[in-house]
C-alpha cells in the first residue's frame, strides 16, 4: 500500500490536524515504508507456529505478597517542606 501526500492531507483534514507540506511529505514516506513492512510480514507463513504469550518457556515465578514501608520514611520526610511527626503537611484544598 502506497500512501501519497494527497491521502495524508485528506486524513489530516478529517482528523482536524494541521500539517504543512514538508511534514506531509515526510509523513507519507514514513507511513509508506511502515505499510510495506507490514505487507512483508503478511506474506510469512505462520500456519504451524503457535502464538506466544511470553518469550520464556517457563511459567511466571510466584513470590509472597509482603507489605513493607521500604524503611526509608525518614529519608522521604527530609524532602518535605512541612511535616508533622511521621506525615506530610499539605495545604487544605476543600473549604
Amino acid at each position: 500500500m502506497v500512501i501519497d501526500k494527497e491521502k495524508i492531507i485528506h486524513v489530516s483534514k478529517l482528523a482536524r490536524i494541521s500539517l504543512d507540506k514538508k511534514k506531509s511529505e515526510a509523513l507519507a514516506k514514513d507511513l509508506s515504508s511502515i505499510f510495506k513492512f507490514i505487507e512483508q510480514l503478511n506474506e510469512l507463513n505462520t500456519d504451524k507456529i503457535e502464538p506466544l504469550s511470553s518469550i520464556l518457556n517457563e511459567p511466571l515465578r510466584s513470590r509472597q505478597d509482603l507489605i513493607s514501608d521500604g524503611k526509608i520514611r525518614d529519608k522521604v520526610l527530609k524532602n518535605s517542606p512541612k511535616k508533622n511527626e511521621e506525615f506530610f503537611v499539605v495545604p487544605k484544598v476543600i473549604e
